[in-house]
């Protein structure tokens, strides 16, 4: 079997592996490196190095569209392109390229979460579980038929990045065991019931803003699903506070709190109230600093109970 693979970040390069192990893989496709940090310095994606690792040619085209990468797809003569977290959309005429079209790993059980952030959503909609999709794809957003389905259960303080992790080897196995029974022909394709479709737009930073009025158990979800981009924050006088871990607490307070609220605050814990139950803060960071636990966040005096957590107006007041 040959093929091609496109993938950019970390998520994708278990598949990478797995596809490597069972055909021979022409080129990698992976978006081209970007300026990070303070200095701007040009950084190559996680799938080109680890291609670059496992001797695998590394393309990084600047533009799909002008025939010219769609002519190069078709020259490679490969049987199939996978294609995991690329990061664009794939033109028909790139789609149509290897013999047999190219398939995807999505990283939900679709047609649920069709879309950029699906790992997110699942968790910031309160899902326990999900999974991946192994999928032929065509010209829609996520709407190709379905080859393969693998479900695994959401841990109750999973965060988006943690469950990115585990769903990266989750697709691997799809890939090493499924994927050659497409290309011989085995497995048989099934139509989305695009009815029951649910979409996973791309996460924004303004999103993080924690809204202290909903139940503990969505926010806390806000915060998981907000791990690790762009990450859940509130503000404190007037300064912003990210929040990075949150569990929820049993039981109720003896007296009335208004949502965002500091009801604990001591050695052990900090507790905020929501709009109905508590959740408590287990680690916490502050602009400029490292993160701290809510305990440590208490103990330098950054926080006091009666304090309240909200949006920039709040917090003025």
């Amino acid at each position: 079997m040959r093929a091609l693979f496109f993938g950019t970040p970390a998520i994708s390069v278990p598949s990478l592996e797995a596809l490597a192990s069972v055909a021979t893989v022409v080129s990698v496709v992976c978006q081209p490196d970007k300026p990070v940090g303070r200095g701007l310095k040009l950084a190559a994606p996680p799938v080109k190095e680890r291609a670059r690792a496992m001797g695998i040619p590394v393309a990084q085209p600047t533009k799909l569209r002008t025939g010219e990468f769609a002519a190069w797809v078709r020259a490679q003569n490969v049987d199939v392109a996978l294609v995991i977290a690329y990061g664009r959309i794939l033109p028909q005429d790139v789609l149509d390229g290897p013999r047999l079209g190219c398939v995807n790993v999505h990283a939900s059980i679709l047609p649920k979460y069709r879309g950029a952030a699906p790992i997110a959503w699942a968790i910031l909609r309160g899902e326990e579980e999900t999974g991946v999709t192994l999928m032929k794809m065509d010209a829609g957003m996520d709407t190709g038929d379905v080859l393969t389905i693998r479900r695994t259960p959401i841990g109750e303080d999973e965060t988006a990045g943690e469950l990115g992790a585990r769903l990266g080897q989750l697709g691997a196995e799809a890939v090493r065991e499924d994927l050659p029974r497409f290309v011989r022909g085995d497995l048989p394709a099934t139509p989305q019931d695009s009815a029951a479709a649910t979409t996973a737009p791309l996460l924004e930073k303004e999103m993080g803003l924690v809204d202290w009025s909903k139940p503990a158990e969505a926010v806390h979800d806000h915060v998981r699903g907000m791990n690790p981009w762009p990450l859940a924050y509130a503000f404190r006088d007037g300064k912003r506070v990210i929040l990075h871990r949150t569990k929820k607490v049993a039981g109720a307070l003896a007296r009335a709190a208004k949502p965002g609220e500091v009801v604990v605050a001591d050695k052990t814990r900090v507790v905020v109230a929501c709009g109905s139950g508590l959740v408590s803060l287990e680690r916490v960071q502050l602009e400029g600093r490292k993160p701290v636990t809510g305990a440590e966040w208490f103990l330098g005096r950054g926080v006091a109970e009666g304090d309240v957590l909200g949006g920039p107006a709040s917090s003025a007041e």
